[in-house]
């Protein structure tokens, strides 16, 4: 029985320093996804940031996202959470910057981005989705006005017309619904006349009332994040949590929504640092080839 104790105690404590230890081992995934239309269109390569939770003096984080442009991204979409301090917003703003100049950049806000991170029991999580903030009220009218002066689209329940190199895109954001800030009766869903290459939808969390909004519109791809890819999974498992109602299997990457519609989820880049630790689960920026639909069944 000692012997077993004994075991357990190691296996335990390695376990630990391992979560510890990946939560800053950063990993760049690559997806390619034949949402476009047109057979005429060329590949549209978006880098996909979500969840940085920064905090002041990050550098590890920025040179990270930084290198991640040498891969030559033709957009940029960051699906909330932002900041993971309250003292964080200029070093965002300065990063988020550099990684928009020379491409357009789109951004929607997450729960962080607007409440403080706070100390929580890590096993609430488990549990069901944590919609309650009690966190200090963060400056996010700094941080939207701020990335907005650098040359983004900060989009809270809105629809605009992004120029991109393979033609003009469709993209709507809709504010948060992780607590419940998100209005989809203020978008003007209908169609363009000329159609477009793409119709793209961003949130930060992929809620399936949401996620069926942007299916039921007409929409051929949804960024989010949030998830954090479910920040612990269990090797041949897989997530345990994706703190909301989206199904386990789709806590990250890539999964086919619907016959018309690709979701793309983003385990992001960062956690909150009252809860540093990853498991299975490396942070993660996505670069993301949008390539035309070349089947009757990805043309549908």
């Amino acid at each position: 029985m000692k012997r077993v104790l004994q075991t357990a105690v190691t296996v335990a404590v390695a376990g630990a320093g391992w979560a510890l230890a990946e939560h800053r081992w950063f990993a760049l995934r690559h997806q390619t996804l034949p949402v476009l239309h047109g057979a005429e269109a060329s590949t549209l390569r978006v880098l996909h940031l979500s969840d940085l939770h920064l905090v002041p003096g990050d550098r590890r984080t920025a040179r990270f996202v930084l290198r991640s442009l040498a891969h030559g991204p033709d957009l940029v979409v960051v699906t909330g959470d932002i900041l993971g301090h309250p003292h964080a917003i200029d070093d965002a703003v300065d990063l988020l910057g550099m990684v928009g100049t020379g491409r357009p950049a789109v951004a929607v806000l997450g729960s962080n981005d607007r409440y403080g991170p706070v100390v929580r029991n890590p096993f609430r999580y488990l549990l069901g989705p944590t919609r309650t903030h009690p966190g200090v009220r963060l400056d996010t009218e700094q941080l939207v006005v701020g990335l907005k002066e650098a040359g983004w689209h900060v989009l809270r329940n809105e629809r605009i017309t992004v120029p991109t190199a393979t033609g003009d895109i469709d993209v709507v954001g809709l504010d948060d619904p992780h607590i419940g800030a998100d209005s989809p009766d203020q978008v003007d869903w209908t169609p363009h006349a000329d159609g477009g290459p793409l119709r793209l939808g961003v949130v930060h969390a992929p809620y399936v009332d949401v996620v069926d909004r942007f299916a039921e519109e007409g929409f051929d791809l949804t960024l989010a994040g949030h998830t954090h890819g479910g920040q612990v999974r269990v090797p041949f498992v897989g997530a345990l949590t994706t703190n909301c109602d989206l199904p386990l299997d789709m806590a990250r990457g890539a999964s086919r929504y619907t016959d018309r519609m690709w979701l793309h989820v983003s385990a992001g880049l960062g956690t909150s640092r009252f809860a540093p630790v990853r498991f299975a689960c490396r942070p993660e920026a996505s670069i993301v080839d949008l390539v035309p639909r070349r089947t009757a069944s990805d043309a549908l």
